[in-house]
C-alpha cells in the first residue's frame, strides 16, 4: 500500500486494498477493480444555491468569474454521502456517525446542507465538539503542537486549550478574542492565582527582547511575515527592517515572570506583567530602542503600527499601555479581516487567496482580490462572527464540489505552483487530530470517553509519536504524520488500529458480527461508519469472496475488511 499526499483525482477505490487482504488469508485472485462509481441516485449536480445569503451568492459569482476568466469549468458537485464527511470533518473535526450520514443522505429538504451547518455550528450536541475542534486547531496555530510539552516550558498547553475552549463554545467574537490574547496579563497555569490562559500566547515569545511576540503577532493577527526583517530589510515586499523594531516596541513594556518550584529550578507557572519601560537610553519619556542595520550604524525605533500610526513615545504605563494601543490598532484594521477570512477559506478549501495564507502584501497578490476584500468587510459588518464566516464558505458552491476533476479544470492544479481557482475539492490528508476523533466515532469508542482532561491526555499521547519540533526563530515544527513511513506503521500497526480492529468480545467490530443484520448489512454498515457510503458492487463481490476464504468466520472476514478499509486512502483523506 502506498501513502502519499497528492492522489488521482478519480474516485479512490477500496478494491485494491481489499484484495490486499484477501493474501492475508488466501490466494483467491480477482482483477484488479475498475474505479469505484456513485450509483445515479447519488450523483451530485452542480447547483449554485446561496440559500438566500448574499454573501453566499457574492462568493459563487466572483469564484466563477475566475472560472470563466480562465475557461474552465467546474466538477459536479460532491455526493451527499461526501459532503456531509467533509462538512462534519471542518466544522467539528470528525466523520459523522453512521446514523448521522444516513439522516442527512435521507433528508429531501432542498435546504437540508443549510440546516446541517447551522447544526453543527449552534446545536447544544455539538458545542462541546465544536470548541474542540477550534481549540486544537487555533492551540496549533498559536503555540505549536509542541507547545507547553518543552523541557521546561514557560507555556501552559491547558492554559491556553481552557481559554480557546471557553472563547469557541461562547462563539467570542474575533476581535475580542484577538484583543485579548495581545493585551493579555496574569497567571498561565489553570488553578494558580490570576489565572489568564490566553498569556500563554506570549509567555515564550518575550525572550531577545520580545522578537517571536514581534514576528508571530504579526503574521497570526495581521497576514505580515516579518520575522526575517528583524536583521534587514526584506527582499521580497515592503517590509522594512525599521517596521520590524517600531511593531517589536509594542512589547517592550510586557514582561514574564517566572515562578519557581520550590528548592528547584523547575517552572512551576509564569505571570505575565505590564510595567514602565525606561527605554534603552534611559529615557522613559520617549521611550527608544535602538537597532542595528547591516552597515553598522545604530538607528533609533519608537512604537508605530504597520499603516504607520505613531502612539506616545513615553514608557509610563500611566501615559500609554502599548499593548493595549496596539490591540487597537490591530482590530482596527482591514488588514486583521482579510487575514482570517484567508486562514478560515484555507481551513475549508485546502488553499487560501495567497500561498502561504500568512503572508500577504503586494508581492503576493492574492487570486481573488474582490471577494477576500468582501469577506473581510462583511466580517466585520457582522460583529467579527466566525460561526457567520463559517456558514458562507461552506455553503459556498466551490466547498459543495466534488474532488474528481475533469477535462475542463485539469489545468487547476495548485500543486503546479497555479494560484487555486477552486473549481474541484482539493483532496487533504485528514490532519492528525482529524484521523485520531474519527477512528473513535467510526468504532463508537467515542460513547464510552472519559472526561474532557482526559480524552486530551491520550489524544495528546498518542499525537506525541508524529510530532518534531525543530526550534527555529520562526517557532518552525513538523510533523511525520503526512504520508511517512511512521504514519504507515501507525495505521498498519498501532495500538489505535488494533483497537479499533480488535474482535474481541464487546469490541465494536465483534457487536457488528454477532448483530441480526444480513452479510450484506454489516458490510453496508462498516463503509458508511468509515467513508461514508454504501460500497460498489464489485467491493461487496470482493468482501464475499474474503468470508468465504474465512471459512464463514464473520468476524474474521470483518476484521480483515475493516481494516483494508481504515487503511485506505478514502479513509484517511478529506475529499
Amino acid at each position: 500500500m502506498k501513502f502519499t499526499t497528492r492522489f488521482s483525482t478519480q474516485r479512490l477505490a477500496l478494491g485494491g486494498i481489499l484484495l490486499a487482504s484477501l493474501a492475508l488469508v488466501g490466494s483467491i485472485s480477482a482483477p484488479m477493480p475498475a474505479a469505484a462509481q456513485d450509483s445515479p441516485s447519488t450523483k451530485g449536480e452542480v447547483i449554485s444555491a446561496d440559500f438566500g445569503i448574499p454573501q453566499v451568492r457574492f462568493t459563487n459569482e466572483q469564484v466563477r468569474s475566475v472560472w470563466t476568466d480562465y475557461k474552465l469549468s467546474p466538477s459536479p458537485a460532491a455526493t451527499d454521502g461526501e459532503w456531509c464527511r467533509r462538512v462534519f470533518l471542518d466544522i467539528i473535526g470528525r466523520i459523522p456517525s453512521v446514523d448521522e450520514a444516513n439522516a442527512f443522505i435521507n433528508d429531501k429538504d432542498a435546504n437540508k446542507k443549510l440546516k446541517l451547518v447551522n447544526s453543527l455550528l449552534n446545536d447544544d450536541k455539538y458545542i462541546e465538539e465544536y470548541a474542540r475542534n477550534w481549540t486544537t486547531n487555533w492551540t496549533n496555530i498559536l503555540i505549536g503542537r509542541a507547545g507547553g510539552t518543552e523541557d521546561n516550558t514557560l507555556t501552559s498547553r491547558e492554559g491556553m486549550q481552557k481559554y480557546l475552549r471557553d472563547s469557541f463554545a461562547r462563539n467570542k467574537p474575533y476581535d475580542t478574542m484577538v484583543t485579548e490574547l495581545v493585551t493579555a496579563t496574569g497567571t498561565n497555569s489553570p488553578g494558580a492565582p490570576n489565572f489568564n490562559g490566553a498569556v500563554n500566547f506570549l509567555t515564550m515569545k518575550l525572550e531577545e527582547d520580545g522578537a517571536q511576540a514581534t514576528a508571530q503577532t504579526a503574521r497570526i493577527f495581521l497576514g505580515k511575515q516579518v520575522q526575517c526583517t528583524q536583521c534587514h530589510n526584506h527582499p521580497f515586499n515592503e517590509w522594512k527592517q525599521r517596521k520590524f523594531w517600531e511593531f517589536n516596541a509594542f512589547f517592550r513594556q510586557t514582561k514574564a515572570l517566572r515562578t519557581f518550584v520550590a528548592g528547584t529550578r523547575d517552572v512551576a507557572s509564569v505571570e505575565l506583567i505590564n510595567q514602565d519601560f525606561a527605554g534603552e537610553g534611559g529615557n522613559p519619556e520617549e521611550a527608544e530602542l535602538y537597532y542595528e542595520l547591516r552597515n553598522g550604524l545604530m538607528k533609533v525605533a519608537y512604537p508605530v503600527f504597520i499603516d504607520d500610526t505613531e502612539i506616545s513615545k513615553s514608557g509610563y504605563l500611566s501615559d500609554v499601555n502599548r499593548r493595549n494601543e496596539l490591540a487597537k490598532l490591530i482590530v482596527n484594521s482591514p488588514e486583521m479581516d482579510q487575514a482570517i477570512v484567508n486562514r478560515m477559506w484555507a481551513h475549508f478549501l485546502g488553499y487560501g487567496f495567497t500561498k502561504p495564507i500568512d503572508d500577504t502584501g503586494p508581492h503576493n497578490p492574492p487570486s481573488h482580490p474582490a471577494l477576500l476584500e468582501y469577506l473581510g468587510k462583511e466580517f466585520r459588518a457582522n460583529s467579527f462572527n466566525l460561526k457567520e464566516l463559517i456558514r458562507w464558505i461552506t455553503l459556498s458552491e466551490a466547498y459543495g464540489l466534488s474532488s474528481r476533476g475533469t477535462p475542463g479544470n485539469k489545468l487547476d492544479d495548485p500543486l503546479l505552483g497555479e494560484s487555486p481557482k477552486f473549481t474541484h475539492f482539493y483532496l487533504r490528508q485528514l490532519r492528525a487530530e482529524e484521523l485520531y476523533e474519527s477512528l473513535l466515532v467510526a468504532t463508537q469508542a467515542h460513547k464510552t470517553r472519559g472526561s474532557y482532561e482526559e480524552q486530551e491526555k491520550a489524544k495528546r499521547e498518542w499525537l506525541g509519536q508524529f510530532v518534531v519540533a525543530f526550534g527555529t526563530d520562526e517557532l518552525d515544527e513538523a510533523t511525520t504524520f503526512n504520508g511517512t513511513i511512521p504514519q504507515a506503521l501507525m495505521m498498519f500497526n498501532g495500538d489505535l488500529i488494533k483497537q479499533a480492529t480488535s474482535i474481541d468480545k464487546g469490541s465494536f467490530l465483534a457487536q457488528v458480527a454477532s448483530s441480526p443484520m444480513r452479510p450484506a448489512e454489516k458490510i453496508n454498515y462498516l463503509f458508511m461508519a468509515a467513508v461514508q457510503r454504501k460500497p460498489t458492487s464489485y467491493e461487496l463481490d470482493v468482501a464475499n469472496k474474503l468470508l468465504a476464504a474465512r471459512k464463514s468466520d464473520a468476524a474474521a472476514a470483518l476484521q480483515d475488511m475493516w481494516w483494508a478499509v481504515l487503511n485506505s486512502n478514502e479513509f484517511i483523506m478529506n475529499h
